[in-house]
């Protein structure tokens, strides 16, 4: 059983595909980010950087103690290796799914969720900040989309990467973003969402948040005001 600690954002759509895909039994624990359920202790000993997702495998593959483990890209390397899915065995095919797993990491999901602070969720409208993550996160969908335009998936099959980096194309028109200028990328965009473990991924989503995690003065503090205050206590 996995116990996933999951909020209805593109990181914990990650974890509920691969979980959805891989078919292994999980149990959510939602930990509603506007309301600062991230800061209770109980979660902290499971994710110290405050932030969702995260998981305990209360059945690893060693036979050991459960295993919690944070950060949504070292989850579905270690869903993978447990399970030996969506992730290749040879040397090659890893390093091309690490490789664009770790492009989502550190690329496509910082600079897409800056253009949403900035474009959906900064009270202050700071247009060169604006300007600066629309377009970088457009360079992003060009990189993807000329990755996607000999290949059906961004590492051949359906793997991690994938699963990583579709959650943060969801909200494209939030981010400014038009898919009919990125063609290969909308393809493959369309592909995923008609799989039935995704569909499955977003219908549980619904049932899980029903309001908008930024609703008010006090939600907008506890997401936008944060210092090591909030994870020394």
């Amino acid at each position: 059983m996995i116990d996933l600690y999951y909020w209805t954002t593109p990181n914990g759509h990650k974890i509920t595909l691969f979980l959805e895909e891989a078919g292994l039994p999980y149990k959510i624990h939602p930990v509603n980010i506007g309301r600062g359920d991230q800061f209770k202790p109980e979660f902290l000993a499971i994710a110290p950087n405050n932030r969702i997702p995260a998981i305990v495998d209360q059945a690893p593959a060693d036979g050991g103690a459960p295993i919690p483990l944070f950060e949504s890209g070292a989850i579905l390397l270690y869903l993978a290796e447990k399970t030996g899915r969506f992730l290749p065995a040879d040397v090659r095919g890893r390093a091309e799914v690490s490789q664009w797993l770790f492009w989502q990491m550190g690329g496509l999901g910082p600079m897409a969720g800056q253009n949403h602070h900035f474009s959906g969720y900064a009270q202050e409208r700071i247009h060169y900040a604006i300007d600066r993550y629309v377009k970088e996160t457009n360079r992003l969908y060009g990189v993807l989309n000329k990755r996607l335009a000999d290949r059906e998936f961004v590492a051949g099959d359906y793997s991690i990467a994938d699963m990583a980096a579709y959650p943060w194309i969801v909200p494209h028109a939030k981010q400014g973003q038009d898919l009919n200028d990125f063609p290969h990328l909308k393809r493959w965009f369309e592909a995923i969402a008609a799989r039935p473990a995704t569909q499955r991924a977003y219908a549980l989503a619904s049932t899980i948040n029903t309001a908008p995690s930024v609703s008010d003065e006090e939600s907008r503090r506890i997401l936008f005001g944060q210092t090591a205050h909030n994870v020394a206590r």
